[in-house]
Parts: structure tokens; sequence; C-alpha cells
């Protein structure tokens, strides 16, 4: 409908959007001066710690600087309680005090219509309420019964139960006064072809009323008591007010159970939701019949940044699982994501609450796989890659389904985590290979010399020690943490135990609590190498200055190693797609951030080797070029050619 002109501007200046705001987020009172309507709050639509969230109150503005959120006051009710842009005015206009113009007719039509719909699904969800506590619902009663739901459990959740007649609702509601066609409408009856009486859609089910987020009811499940019945469940067909793609079971009350701290976990059906939020999971939701889609998944991520799915522990659970990885991918944004709880084969939520309460359940969603890991798992589990095809051919598909990933960020991390379950898969394989081969012995042998740190590469002894200091040093300066949080929440640290002390040193900054989380042993190995104990801010914490020095110096050589190895790994692998001199560049490029060397010598005491071309090239930098493509495996005749090419450049 279209709106008078002037009526959005009234409707604004009635309203204070800090207050419309304020209903959603507490607003930090360090940062925020509401003497000039200048306001901060950590943001509503991502996870943070700290308030990037600003509202202009004067100019009824909003803006996230961490997820770029922005709009008005009816954007944020449209966002934050998922409805459109005239129920999200209408909602503002009744806070304002103005009344809404009168609609067009045909849009007043459809919205009469609607409401109707309502109040006739409400009628028909008592009298199937009233249904189950007869007779015919005895079966009906003795199944709740035995899945473990009290009376209190079914009226919560008013369930009810359909008798099997041909006609059971659609009596009853027309004799009620509901018109025949509005309980078609509804979906509660349906035509037959031959032209016939309507018949009702639900019969000799027990039935789940579908609620949507603001708590209307708008559609049925029923679930059928007789084996032998042509569908398990069946939903209601699309109507006015039903959208099965774009709906949730137990929205509402999900979504304010998250509001209140609750991780949202989605299950498959109604029966789980029902024993999951009768277990204490009370941000519970379930599609509704079908694969999640594109819009259910928008709604989980509006409700929580990093729902749960917590599907069947069979095959199909599976199956719907891994469809969803390829779903979410596209659409991934930072902070925004999914995990995966792999309920025990052949068990669902319900299931393992019976078996093992809800510390059991609570187990399963703690060890909830990053959807990374669903990923890898999708494509190397029960599968052999003994051949450098079969290798490759998982590159290809693991490499195709990164590259939907839209966020350059989150491509990247995909890419390391992928490379670093390859090298650990590949690694196996060779160990496999030495075994049959009857060398089982010498395999033994280098296994347990790789172990050694003085016999391993001496980059990765190098990155460790780099490592070390850096970590040692915040803990010997735990005034300078704050400095360097946003760089120690990226560093991707190669040893467990590094890892541990890095994330201790993100939740505290004393050195006694740091201790404190990680153990003493973990912190004497930590400072037990000599090149950590001679470091400036080991050596001699006092200095602050030196102390910030070093540790940024660190950290500068530790990333820009590790950023040129990924280059190098990313150009070997495009090698089968590059036919030109840019790989070559990109590997020289690389060469030089590994191995730094000083500009050519100018004067007749510098080291030269002849090129081909006839060329003169730096000895030193020919060297590392050549240790980098020899890495690559290249060969030497290659290595002379492309650092020809590099020359004629």
């Amino acid at each position: 409908m279209s709106l008078p002109d002037g009526f959005l501007d009234e409707l604004r200046t009635r309203l204070s959007i800090a207050q419309v705001v304020g209903r959603k987020v507490m607003w930090d009172t360090r940062k925020s001066n509401q003497a000039k309507g200048d306001m901060w709050a950590p943001c509503p639509f991502h996870q943070e710690k700290t308030a990037s969230f600003h509202v202009e109150d004067r100019k009824g503005f909003y803006y996230c600087f961490g997820c770029h959120a922005k709009g008005d006051a009816i954007s944020f009710v449209r966002e934050t309680e998922n409805v459109g842009f005239m129920e999200a005015v209408e909602i503002l206009a009744r806070e304002a005090g103005m009344a809404m113009p009168a609609q067009d007719p045909k849009a007043q039509e459809r919205a009469d219509h609607r409401t109707e719909l309502t109040q006739v699904m409400d009628a028909a969800v008592r009298f199937f309420q009233l249904q189950l506590k007869t007779a015919a619902g005895a079966k009906a009663r003795a199944y709740l019964a035995g899945r473990g739901l009290d009376d209190v459990a079914i009226e919560r959740w008013e369930i009810g139960f359909a008798p099997d007649l041909r006609q059971g609702v659609y009596r009853h509601l027309t004799g009620k006064g509901a018109a025949a066609q509005q309980v078609i409408d509804a979906g509660l009856a349906a035509k037959p072809d031959d032209g016939g009486e309507p018949f009702d859609r639900f019969r000799g089910r027990i039935i789940f009323p579908i609620r949507d987020a603001r708590g209307r009811a708008i559609a049925l499940g029923g679930r059928a008591l007789d084996p032998n019945a042509r569908a398990k469940y069946l939903n209601s067909p699309e109507t006015a007010l039903f959208d099965k793609g774009r709906s949730l079971y137990n929205h509402g009350p999900a979504r304010e159970a998250a509001g209140k701290g609750q991780p949202l976990v989605v299950a498959e059906g109604y029966m789980d939701v029902i024993a999951l939020a009768r277990a204490g999971f009370t941000a519970t939701v379930a599609p509704l019949g079908t694969a999640i889609t594109e819009d259910q998944l928008k709604l989980l991520w509006r409700i929580d940044p990093e729902p749960v799915i917590a599907l069947d522990g069979d095959k199909a659970g599976l199956r719907a699982a891994m469809r969803l990885v390829d779903l979410a991918l596209p659409l991934l944004e930072a902070g925004q994501s999914l995990r995966f709880a792999v309920l025990p084969e052949g068990r669902d939520p319900d299931d393992l609450l019976k078996a093992e309460g809800p510390k059991g359940m609570q187990a399963v969603l703690d060890g909830s796989l990053p959807m990374v890991q669903l990923l890898w798992r999708r494509e190397t589990e029960g599968k052999s890659f003994d051949s450098p095809e079969r290798r490759a051919a998982l590159d290809k598909v693991l490499r195709t389904a990164i590259n939907t990933i839209k966020d350059g960020s989150i491509k990247r991390h995909y890419g390391e985590e992928i490379a670093a379950l390859r090298r650990t898969l590949f690694n196996g394989h060779h160990a496999i290979r030495l075994r049959r081969g009857g060398r089982d012995e010498a395999a033994q042998i280098r296994a347990t010399t790789r172990a050694s740190l003085l016999a391993r590469a001496s980059e990765e002894v190098e990155d460790s020690l780099r490592e070390a200091v850096v970590l040692a040093g915040l803990v010997s300066n735990p005034s300078l943490i704050d400095a360097f949080e946003d760089r120690l929440e990226a560093l991707e640290c190669r040893q467990a135990e590094h890892d541990a002390v890095r994330r201790a040193l993100l939740r505290h900054r004393t050195r006694d609590a740091i201790t404190h989380e990680v153990g003493v042993g973990t912190l004497e190995k930590l400072f037990a190498p000599r090149h950590v104990q001679i470091s400036p801010p080991v050596r001699d914490p006092t200095n602050n200055e030196m102390a910030s020095q070093s540790i940024a110096e660190e950290l500068e050589k530790l990333l820009t190693r590790r950023g040129a190895v990924r280059e190098i790994e990313e150009a070997v692998q495009d090698m089968g797609d590059i036919d030109d001199e840019g790989l070559t560049w990109r590997l020289g490029e690389a060469a030089r951030a590994r191995d730094p060397v000083s500009p050519p010598a100018t004067t007749s005491g510098g080291e030269f080797d002849l090129a081909p071309n006839g060329s003169r090239l730096d000895r030193s930098e020919r060297e590392a070029f050549d240790r980098v493509l020899k890495e690559t495996g290249l060969s030497n005749k290659d290595s002379a050619a492309q650092s020809d090419t590099i020359v004629k450049k």
C-alpha cells in the first residue's frame, strides 16, 4: 500500500529512535552522551564485546561499525522483529499514538482475510485440543504418554488430536459460523476433484499447532497414528498465512530464549523440539518437514549468529546436514556461521535425552563441529586417496566448494584449515605406503626423528620460537595485551600449548590468572628455549617500550613469513591453470618475502651469476629463489628458466 505524503516523516518526528533501540540493547553509559542523543551499545545484530553500535537520536539513524548494519527506526523494527515494512510502520504508529491511514480496498480486504483465517485457525486448535481428551483420543494420549509427555506439557504445546472423520473439523467450524471457503483457505479442508463436499486434511493424527514469531496460529503439523499411513508427518499446505520455507516451529519462544543467552539449537521435528525445550534447551526450533531453506537459514541467523544444527544421527540426518553446508557456504559472513552436533548413530535428541539426560545432550552440543570440519568429513570419510589422481580430485571438489564463499577473509581461513587437514591426511597415507613396502622400521625412525625439534625444518623451528617469544613476552608484560589483542586473535598457533596460552592471554590481564588457567608446566615449557629467555620482553619486562617494539617486530616477521608461504602454496596449486609469467612473478615475490636480501651490490665487491640471457643475477637472491622452487617441486632446469624470466622482466 502507499502511505500519504508526510506520514512517515511525521512518524519519525514523533519517535525517539533511542527509545525504540533501547528496548533491545544495553547502552554503554561510559561512551554514550544521553544529553546529545549520542548513544552507543553492543550491536544487537552480531556478537561483540565492545560498543560499536551507534545511534544518533537527533538524526534518527543507527550504524554499526562492526557489521555495518544501518537504518532508521522502521528498519530496526523490521530486522529485530522479523516483520514486513507495513507491519513495522503499524507497530511504531501505535507506539507514537498515530492512526494508520486507510489502505486501498484490496489491501484492506487481504488483511481482513488473513485476520479471519487466524481466527479460524485458533478455533481449530481449540477443537483438536478438546478431541484429545475424548474417548476417540485415547490412542493418541497413550502415544504421548509413551513419549514422556504429561498433561502440563500437552497443554503448554497445545497438542491436540484430529479424529478419523471425513468432516470432523470442517463441520465443527462451519457449524460455529465460519464460511466453508475460509476453512479451505486456512488449509484445514480440501475440495475433492469430483466436486463433492470438502473433507478434512488432518484425520487420525496427533496435531501440533505451528505459530509464527508473533504467536499467531498459522498452520498445523499432524503425526499419523496408523503405521501404514502414506505420510508419517503431514503439514498444512501453503496458505495466505503459511509459507513453509519461511517458518520455524517454536520460533517466538526460541527467539526470546536466545535473547537471554541460550544457544540456538536446530532439531529435526516437533517431538525433538518439545523434548529439548523441556530439558532446558528452550532456544530450540525445527524446520517444517523439509530441508532447511535459505530463508529459514536467514531467520536462524537473525536469532543467533552461530546456531547449532542437531539433526538425527542417521543417514538421512547426515545427508540433510551435508546439503545445508552447500546452502550456507555462499552466505557466510564474519561471525556468522553454523556448528553441527553429530548425534550418536540411530538416535535423535529425544532418544539421547531419555538415555543420558540433559548432561548427555549438553556434551554433544559442546562437541559440535565447525562447518569446515563437516565439509572435510563429507569429502573424505570412507574414501581412499592412494593415488595422485584421487588426491587431485579431492583438491578440485574442495576448491570448488570453498570458491562459493563470497567473503574473502572467510575463504582464506577455510583454505588454510583445509590445507592443514590435507597435510595430516596425506602424511598418514604416505606412512601406510612405506609400511606396505616393507620399510616399516625406516618409517618409524623417520617419524621419531621428525618429532625432534632440532631435526624439523628450520622454518618450522623459527616459527615456533617466534610464537614463543611473542606469547612469553605478553605473559611477562600483561599491560601490553590490549595493544596486541587484534593480532593475537588472528594469530594461528602451530602448537596446542601455544594456542592455550594465546587464549588465556585474550581472557586475562594478569600473569597469575594466565598461569592458573594454563598451568605452571605449560609456562615453564614456553619460557624454556634460550632464544625466549634472552628476548628483550622476557629479559627486561620493566622496559615496556622495548618489549612492545620487540613483540611487534616478531609478530610482523611471523605473519609476513606465513603470508609468503600461503602465496607459494596457492601459486603451486594454480600451476595447472596458469600458463604465463604471472606464476613466476608470484613465486619470485614470495621468495623475496621469505628470504629478504640486501639490494644488489653496485660495487665490484658484489657476487653475481651470469644468467642464460647474459644478464647479471645476484647470487644470494638466485639461491633463495632456487630454494623456493625446489620446495615447490620444480626441477633445476625449470629453476634456471624461471630465474631467466625474472631477469628479463
